[in-house]
């Protein structure tokens, strides 16, 4: 490539990094790794031009930034969830998206085969689970398992499960993004048709008031970790300006944030499940204010809350 070619293309870059006066760490170091690597390009092939000074100055500024960032603020711990992860959320929404849509295309598919074939919820659930639950709904308490185990020991078992789950599905990611679909695809399945067995018995809005007391952060959570997974295998399938480590690297880091990040959403979760799901007899309003509560804080955290915080940082630099 000339060397002017290679200015033009990147230029607005360097412009960009070398006039921000204020970037978090993780930012600064993205920015440091970006501009070290067309520096290494420039020396290779422009030795001596003024594009590799150029480029060896700003490296020099950003490492000095890296340098100075990296004694960690008192306030870390609230700058991860006040801004970092919801930024993380913004610049992979489009793997969010794309989470969320396999996950319901399974869901359908579930329902669907539950539907059209009587046998699917029995191979899916298991025929112990679709045994207790048809006795419980003779007996007239159809969600009656969520009252079996003692609270406590059932919120240890869900809410390691859960982040077990979580886990799994991200790590699977690495396998050029197909694991972490495949999972997706594997949760959508059961939940389409474990929720179609109530309808199919009558009792679909009971169990949406029920269910999806807990369900709505868990199943988001899970949709999310999914997204995660969807970050690694990206990042392998496709590094862009980066080196392939160096973007399994940084898609690793920004995967693994978000699936710490859904660490207290699997806990709340696992509370509810465990210690509120089980009072059935709640009146409607207030199931309804639970499960409107936590679709209304999945969607402003994720969507609505990273928007505003990159339009504040927009404005400040």
């Amino acid at each position: 490539m000339r060397e002017a070619l290679f200015v033009k293309q990147n230029s607005k870059k360097w412009q960009h990094y070398d006039s921000m006066q204020q970037a978090n760490p993780d930012e600064v170091a993205n920015q440091f790794i970006e501009i070290t690597n067309d520096l290494a390009y420039s020396k290779t092939f422009y030795p001596n031009s003024k594009t590799t000074a150029y480029l060896n100055g700003l490296a020099s500024k950003l490492h000095q930034s890296v340098y100075k960032n990296k004694k960690e603020k008192s306030n870390r711990f609230i700058h991860f969830w006040k801004t970092e992860l919801p930024l993380i959320f913004l610049q992979h929404r489009k793997q969010v998206f794309y989470a969320l849509a396999f996950f319901l295309i399974s869901c359908a598919i579930g329902a669907l085969s539950a539907k059209y074939d009587d046998t699917f919820v029995r191979l899916i659930m298991g025929d112990g689970y679709v045994n207790m639950t048809n006795e419980n709904i003779a007996k007239g308490d159809p969600f009656g398992v969520y009252k079996q185990s003692n609270e406590f020991m059932m919120f240890m078992q869900i809410g390691v499960n859960n982040i077990y789950v979580a886990l799994y599905t991200f790590v699977l990611g690495i396998i050029f993004s197909f694991g972490s679909i495949v999972s997706l695809f594997r949760n959508g399945v059961i939940l389409g048709s474990f929720q179609y067995f109530f309808f199919s018995k009558g009792l679909g809005f009971q169990s949406v008031l029920v269910i999806w007391i807990h369900g709505t952060l868990e199943i988001s959570a899970i949709v999310l970790a999914g997204a995660a997974g969807l970050i690694l295998g990206n990042s392998l399938l496709f590094p862009k300006t980066y080196t392939r480590m160096a973007s399994v690297l940084k898609g690793a880091k920004d995967g693994l944030k978000i699936v710490i990040g859904l660490i207290p959403i699997f806990i709340v979760a696992a509370f509810f499940e465990s210690f509120v799901t089980r009072h059935t007899e709640m009146p409607v309003w207030l199931s309804m204010f639970i499960l409107l509560s936590s679709a209304a804080f999945i969607i402003w955290y994720v969507f609505i809350y990273p928007i505003k915080i990159y339009n504040k940082q927009a404005i400040l630099n």
